[in-house]
C-alpha cells in the first residue's frame, strides 16, 4: 500500500432507505454487509480518525460498527448534508484531509480509494467521477470539510466544491447505487449483491 500523509475518514451511513423499504446498510456482498464492507475499506486507508455517521436504524446498525467512533445524526431525515455537518463539527480544527465514503456503492473498490490518495496533493479536493456526476467517495481538503457546517439539503455533498475545480478519478461503475427494490434485483442479477 502506498505511503500517504495523515488523514481522517468518514463513512456516511445514516440514511433511512425509505424507497428500498429496508436498511440498505444491511445488504450483503459475500456475506459482508455494505456497512461493514465500507468501514473495512475506509480502515484499510489507515486514517488517523474514522467516524461512522448513523441515523435511521442506528440501534440495529451500531452493533456492526466496531473499533471506530459512531456519530449519531438525529436529523438524518434532512439528508446527507446533516450527516456531513455532524462529521465536520466532530473534526473541526483538525488539519488533515478527510476521506468521505457512502455505503450504497456496491462497485466501490479499495483500488479506487487508493487512486484518490495518489491524485491528492493538497491543492484541491479529489472526487469520484461517474456518468456525468462528481460525488463520493472523495478526499476533501480540511478547508472544504469545514464548509460542510453550513450545508443544507440532500444534494449538499456536491455543494462542497461548488465554484471550485476538484480533481476527479473516474469510475463509472460507482454510478450504480442502491435506492429501490429494482436496484437490488439488478445488482443481484449482476452478481454485485448476495441474493
Amino acid at each position: 500500500m502506498r505511503a500517504r500523509g495523515e488523514h481522517d475518514a468518514v463513512v456516511l451511513a445514516a440514511g433511512g432507505s425509505t424507497r428500498l423499504g429496508r436498511p440498505k446498510q444491511l445488504l450483503t456482498i459475500g456475506g459482508e454487509t455494505l456497512l461493514q464492507r465500507t468501514i473495512r475499506m475506509a480502515k484499510a486507508t489507515c486514517p488517523t480518525r474514522l467516524l461512522v455517521v448513523l441515523g435511521a436504524h442506528a440501534e440495529q446498525l451500531a452493533p456492526l460498527v466496531t473499533g471506530t467512533t459512531i456519530l449519531f445524526n438525529p436529523t438524518w431525515e434532512e439528508g446527507m448534508s446533516a450527516s456531513l455537518r455532524r462529521a465536520a463539527t466532530a473534526l473541526a480544527g483538525r488539519p488533515y484531509p478527510v476521506l468521505v465514503t457512502v455505503v450504497d456503492q456496491p462497485c466501490l473498490t479499495q483500488e479506487h480509494l487508493e487512486k484518490l490518495f495518489v491524485c491528492y496533493d493538497g491543492s484541491c479536493d479529489v472526487v469520484s467521477a461517474y456518468d456525468d456526476a462528481l460525488g463520493p467517495p472523495a478526499l476533501l481538503r480540511p478547508e472544504t470539510m469545514a464548509t460542510a457546517c453550513s450545508l443544507q439539503g440532500d444534494a449538499g455533498f456536491r455543494r462542497l466544491w461548488a465554484g471550485s475545480h476538484p480533481a476527479a478519478v473516474r469510475r463509472d461503475a460507482l454510478a450504480r447505487d442502491i435506492d429501490t427494490p429494482e436496484d437490488v434485483a439488478e445488482a443481484i442479477a449482476a452478481g454485485l449483491l448476495d441474493g
